[in-house]
């Protein structure tokens, strides 16, 4: 066996970065042709997937133009966009500090346990009920949506990585008499940012599928409300480019959280 193929079959082994990209690629067009063919024909009976469950590739592809020049596509990708930084920073801003805490003095971490428990585990459509109660239907609830959404999981990310530094950095900067606050700020904080932000890159992602939810409440805008209103109004290949572009949209965004990261943290980056 070559090479290649001793890569491909390896037990547990991650595969080179070409060959991981090439077999990501490879997957997408295998999904393309699959789509193509059981699209194929003129009329719905000639396919075998209604175009009413399944519009074809080209029908998709061609409702781009209408969404971009009648349906606002690119005020509801900004209006999408605001609300998710907006709201992720906000929790950023609470829990990357609230976390640092409860991994450096664990009574912080039991202190607040019953409400990240809570926060982790409230329905999303509960979440937006809640919502609109307390902050009303404008831009405010669909901000505060996120927030609330995404901070205990970033409190939880946060405190883990703090947590999972090694004792052995703790017990060289006691021996060398830093005191409990530069073991806090200047070991386990810098120790633990880099898993701390690869663990908030991937929960951006979940936030960028969060605001669909609430953006199907009042809103003039937004790529959720778009997808309502294609539903509503049967426009199916609407929704299935919209998707399609919140996809490529979370993964530039990806990419470019990864640039980032490497700048931050050029000894370690995580894929």
């Amino acid at each position: 066996m070559g090479r290649l193929g001793a890569s491909l079959v390896a037990f547990r082994a991650e595969p080179s970065g070409w060959l991981g990209k090439g077999l990501g690629a490879a997957c997408l067009a295998l999904v393309l042709l699959v789509w193509f063919l059981v699209t194929m024909g003129g009329a719905a009976e000639e396919r075998l997937v209604s175009p009413s469950v399944l519009p074809s590739p080209w029908e998709t592809a061609r409702s781009m133009v209408p969404l971009l020049t009648e349906r606002g596509l690119v005020e509801s990708i900004a209006a999408s966009l605001f609300r998710v930084v907006a709201g992720f920073l906000l929790g950023v801003i609470v829990g990357v500090p609230l976390g640092i805490l409860a991994g450096t003095w664990r009574a912080t971490r039991a202190f607040f346990a019953p409400l990240v428990l809570f926060g982790r585990n409230v329905p999303l459509a509960a979440l937006i009920a809640l919502t609109i109660l307390w902050f009303g239907i404008g831009e405010l609830q669909k901000v505060m949506f996120i927030f609330i959404a995404t901070v205990p999981f970033i409190f939880s990310e946060t405190a883990s990585a703090v947590i999972a530094v090694p004792d052995r950095y703790v017990e060289t900067a006691q021996t060398l008499g830093a005191t409990n606050r530069q073991i806090a700020l200047k070991v386990l904080t810098p120790l633990a940012m880099p898993s701390a932000y690869t663990g908030l890159r991937h929960l951006f992602g979940l936030a960028f599928g969060y605001i669909m939810l609430a953006e199907v409440i009042n809103a003039e805008h937004g790529l959720g409300h778009l997808i309502s209103l294609s539903q509503r109004r049967a426009m199916y290949e609407d929704i299935y480019l919209i998707l399609i572009i919140i996809g490529v949209l979370a993964f530039g965004i990806d990419r470019a959280l990864v640039m980032f990261q490497r700048g931050l943290f050029p000894h370690r980056v995580e894929e």
